[in-house]
This record gives structure tokens, C-alpha cells and sequence, in this order.
């Protein structure tokens, strides 16, 4: 028994304190209202698109949404967001990791939103893109974000894209 609770073993000398606090972070406060969302005006997650040679924001888009608000016929309020975004070379921007498990695709020009999928779970990555015979795939990882507080899972998902029209 000595041995299975270690007490065949001296006791480990304690660690001397240091002398500068060591210091965490445990994430910034959140603030919710009764009913259990932000409590702040929305958008409350958006997707930014800057032109990085001027460094200006060229369009802002809320993000997400809450499907009980959409119901009520509340616009599209946004929602937090830790997916990330990709653009392809055809001027798409896909984006994922919203609380609502959608995947979506934005024009990367005018940031209309021209496609949206739900995923099992969240999206909990940027999606990747790739190519086999000429056909353009874009996969996500969709496991649910602790942080966001939704049901977790383990999927990948991936999506075939439409072949462009030939001019």
C-alpha cells in the first residue's frame, strides 16, 4: 500500500516563492442580460474586412445569429465567434466557429453573405481549401467551442465547391 499512495517515497522539498507574483489570465468578463445574452447593443460578433494597403475597413458585417431572435424577426445581431476566415482566389471568404454551427461564404467585395450550411457542431477552425482533379473542396472541423459554451462533438465536414461557369 506504501507504495500505490507513494509513501515509500521522501516528501518533495516545496518550491522556494518566487520573487516576482506570477500572474494568469483567466479571459475577459462577460456581461449577459436576464434573458442570457450580451448585454450590450449588437452586432454582438462581426466579420472585418480591411484593405490592408490602406489599412481601412472596407465592410463590416454582423456575424451569426441567434435562431429564437431570428424567429422573433430580430435582423441578424451577430454572435461571438472564435472560427476564423479563409478567402479563395475566387473572391469568396468562408467563415465559421459562430454559436448558431452555420458555415457561411461572403462576397469578398461587398461582404453579401451568398451561402450558409449548418455544421453538426461549431465550427472550431478556419476552413482549409484543396484541390483533387481539378475540383476545389473546402473542409472544416466542427467539435462544438468551449468557449462559446455549445454542445461539443468531432466532425470534419467538407463541401464540394461549385465549378466556375466558363467564360
Amino acid at each position: 500500500m506504501d507504495f500505490l499512495l507513494l509513501r515509500d517515497r521522501p516528501e518533495p522539498v516545496a518550491k522556494a516563492r518566487a520573487e516576482r507574483p506570477v500572474y494568469s489570465f483567466g479571459g475577459y468578463p462577460r456581461f449577459y442580460d436576464q434573458e442570457g445574452y450580451p448585454a450590450n447593443k449588437p452586432p454582438w460578433g462581426t466579420l472585418n474586412c480591411i484593405d490592408l494597403n490602406t489599412g481601412k475597413l472596407v465592410w463590416r458585417k454582423p456575424l451569426g445569429e441567434y435562431p429564437e431572435l431570428a424567429a422573433k424577426g430580430i435582423p441578424t445581431t451577430g454572435t461571438e465567434n472564435y472560427g476564423g476566415a479563409i478567402v479563395t482566389a475566387g473572391g469568396l471568404v468562408f467563415c465559421s466557429g459562430t454559436r448558431d454551427n452555420k458555415i457561411r461564404a461572403f462576397d469578398k467585395t461587398t461582404g453579401e453573405e451568398l451561402w450558409a450550411a449548418t455544421l453538426p457542431w461549431a465550427g472550431s477552425a478556419a476552413p482549409a481549401t484543396y484541390q483533387i482533379n481539378g475540383r476545389q473542396y473546402l473542409v472544416v472541423p466542427a467539435t462544438g467551442v468551449l468557449h462559446l459554451g455549445t454542445p461539443r462533438g468531432d466532425a470534419w465536414v467538407a463541401f464540394a465547391l461549385v465549378r466556375p461557369q466558363s467564360r
